[in-house]
């Protein structure tokens, strides 16, 4: 018997070998062109835009099945209903709740981002979805935007090298990943309309990268555009965006799927790129009709115009082409796996995920980790210790199996302290687009937060963002930079009866932190999902030692950001047009560029341990553009605790003819280390990743000349530097 279900096992373990082999073979073009003529016009015009919410037409006699598409980048949405967002009701849609994607990027970790992927891909395959919309890979310009927490951080090294496994994760599943939004959608407010002017250096060294990363490297087979404009068109139909650059440079062979209700113009549309019209609205605009979606622009208007010959038939050929090369990749790929939902496995990815991501900020003294044997009072405090985090935030919403909250997981784990709780703080309903204020009282529920504060060993104060209108949520970006719901003075009025307390933030943003020289530990703890309380404990109790990076940089004050430093024009924009007036200068880049000190900078974080980093070298040191330029590095844990620390290496351009940022990351890698072991390692750079892009000359130039290799464990913890030269 137990030789027959050994053989079963392996059985199943090859058939999965062999279907996840099949996944990245050729699409069979033949067949896409025998479908093509078998298509009336009609037919190929119903596959470009929706029937519902989210999905697009099939053709039921030949046998083509519709698109089912689903959010989101952290998490498969519940199932709502057909023409409307309510939520349709069922009783099998919860999932899992994964990390929210600056909790992933802060890992610094492709593997486990490939986990992600794997994982995210499962649950969108069994519940038949063809579509993920996600990840997102839009760059953390203000620290007001109110999607941040979609995104990957300010980097765009960081964000291409993390989101390429996710795709390959997703993929494999036979679901195909979406990245979003293509491109400059990195701000809330106004999103729908305002007009986005940059120079074409920083449009290719900050915001494209990602998504040349995802198309060129990552293969994903679908894109989803922005709601904004870029140079006064819109970004879903863009020409430049669009027909130039990821159909044309790029040679992206996947389909372009609009945001929902951005598209804009019918022939525009059809000329352009745009593959897939998705909506909002029944018509695509902003009010309900009969046969509502026949009124899409990509719809009966693109109809009229091909019956018309004003557009040509090829034009809707091309798109018809990509679409049904999705679906041969995804829903009509016979032998993709039939993936799971919600299961343990994937519930253990959710934790590792948070456990890596969680970043250390401040320690002063120890304060963490606490000894889970402590049978001390512990006062925790805050709403968010016990608020639901996957409710609310717009598209990203989630119907979770469960979620452990920061006080469950702490009950859990220190079953010897005496815990006590109290809110300290409300915040209101998380209600789309509308801010609602808390009914409770506010000075009672500050008055009882003070009192068992004062009666404690040692307080937890879990506060930050949350998921509201105006918080960390779509359609919508922060008013202010500092903590909502009067924290920083609940804050100052605990420290003041209680100067052992350490903060855990929960948001998917930097927040100023007034109070940061009073308070006695920091953890930046992200939206951690479905075992977020239980990662978090894992974390404070010392079972792990936390091994997250900062994504983005703190800076002080919202003055000290790049995009903050010049006026309304440069954010949020004066209602029609915006200036990204900071340029290339985004994030750290700006901050040690113009020597401004963040109250934390892009790649910190603290460990239980310590680590030391030395005998840096390259492999020779002068380099031509074909070469990979090696850099070695003995890395050591000189703690008494095992640990992981992420070896960084910058680059500095000592002799450009250009404007260059002090210092850009071009590699990293996570190290694990034992108390006291040490490890020589490689990392590598292509000599061409050293380019800047050349505005006269339209395209990438290395230029010959003195580089810095600066490595080290954050953007402005350097440790060693090594001299190179790049020859013509």
């Amino acid at each position: 018997m137990k030789k027959a279900i050994l053989s079963v096992t392996v059985l199943l373990l090859l058939v999965n070998i062999n279907l996840l082999s099949q996944k990245n073979t050729p699409v069979d073009e033949s067949k896409i062109e025998s479908i093509i003529q078998e298509l009336t016009l009609e037919e190929k015009v119903k596959l470009c835009h929706a029937q519902s919410k989210f999905s697009s037409h099939g053709v039921a006699r030949l046998g083509i099945p519709e698109i089912w598409m689903s959010d989101g980048p952290h998490g498969v949405r519940a199932e709502i209903e057909w023409d409307s967002w309510k939520h349709a009701g069922w009783t099998n849609d919860s999932c899992t709740a994964f990390p929210a994607l600056t909790c992933l990027a802060a890992t610094f970790n492709p593997q486990i981002s490939h986990k992600y992927g794997v994982a995210i891909g499962e649950e969108a395959r069994y519940r038949k979805k063809d579509i993920l919309l996600g990840p997102g890979v839009n760059i953390y310009r203000t620290p007001l935007n109110g999607r941040n927490f979609e995104y990957m951080g300010e980097d765009p090294y960081l964000a291409s090298v993390m989101a390429v496994p996710y795709i390959k994760g997703v993929q494999q599943n036979g679901v195909a990943a979406c990245v979003k939004h293509y491109v400059l959608n990195n701000q809330e407010v106004w999103r729908n309309h305002i007009n986005v002017k940059l120079s074409d250096r920083a449009l290719y060294e900050i915001y494209l990268p990602a998504f040349k990363a995802s198309v060129q490297e990552g293969e994903v087979w679908s894109v989803m555009g922005a709601y904004n404009k870029y140079n006064n068109q819109w970004c879903c139909h863009n020409e430049v965006l669009v027909k130039n650059i990821l159909k044309g440079d790029w040679a992206f062979d996947g389909v372009l799927v609009t945001d929902w209700g951005a598209t804009h113009d019918t022939k525009e549309a059809a000329l352009n790129g745009l593959d897939i019209e998705m909506g909002t609205g029944t018509d695509g605009l902003s009010s309900s009709s009969n046969n509502a979606y026949d009124n899409y622009y990509l719809a009966n208007p693109f109809l009229a115009l091909l019956k018309s010959g004003e557009i040509d038939e090829s034009v809707v050929d091309d798109k018809v082409r990509r679409i049904l090369r999705l679906m041969y990749r995804t829903n009509m790929n016979t032998s993709r796996p039939i993936g799971k939902m919600a299961s343990q496995d994937h519930f253990d990815v959710a934790r590792e995920v948070a456990q890596e991501g969680v970043v250390l900020l401040k320690n002063k003294k120890g304060f963490f980790p606490i000894d889970p044997q402590t049978t001390k009072t512990i006062a925790v405090i805050g709403e968010n210790a016990t608020r639901m985090m996957t409710i609310g935030g717009g598209s990203s919403e989630l119907k979770t199996v469960h979620e452990i909250s920061p006080l469950q997981g702490l009950q859990k784990r220190f079953i010897n302290a005496n815990i006590v709780h109290a809110m300290g703080y409300a915040s209101g309903p998380s209600v789309y687009s509308r801010e609602i204020p808390s009914k409770l009282d506010a000075d009672s529920l500050k008055q009882a937060a003070i009192q068992i504060a004062q009666d404690a060993d040692m307080v937890l104060f879990v506060g930050g963002l949350n998921k509201n209108h105006y918080q960390d949520c779509e359609n919508g970006d922060r008013k202010h930079y500092h903590l909502p719901f009067g924290q920083d003075e609940l804050l100052k009025e605990i420290i003041a009866v209680n100067t052992n307390v350490g903060v855990i933030l929960i948001s998917g943003n930097a927040v100023a932190m007034p109070w940061i020289s009073d308070v006695k530990a920091v953890m930046q703890a992200w939206y951690l999902g479905s075992e977020g309380g239980n990662a978090l404990a894992d974390l404070i109790s010392g079972d792990v030692n936390p091994s997250g990076k900062l994504p983005f940089t703190f800076p002080v004050s919202l003055k000290d950001n790049g995009a903050h430093s010049f006026g309304e024009i440069s954010y949020p924009g004066d209602g029609v047009h915006q200036e990204y007036k900071e340029d290339i200068l985004v994030g750290y880049r700006w901050h040690d560029t113009k020597k401004i000190k963040p109250l934390f900078e892009f790649g910190y974080g603290l460990s239980y341990t310590t680590f030391d980093i030395t005998e840096a070298s390259s492999n020779q040191a002068i380099y031509s553009k074909e070469d990979i330029i090696k850099v070695k590095v003995t890395v050591k844990n000189t703690g008494k605790k095992d640990g992981a620390e992420v070896v960084q290496v910058y680059v500095h351009d000592e002799e450009s003819s250009v404007l260059r940022p002090q210092k850009e990351l071009k590699s990293f890698e996570k190290v694990r280390l034992k108390a006291g072991e040490s490890k020589t390692i490689e990392l590598e750079i292509k000599a061409t990743n050293l380019s800047f892009y050349d505005e006269v000359n339209k395209n990438w130039k290395l230029e010959e000349g003195k580089y810095k290799l600066m490595v080290g464990l954050s953007s402005r913890d350097i440790r060693e530097v090594v001299d190179i030269h790049i020859k013509q």
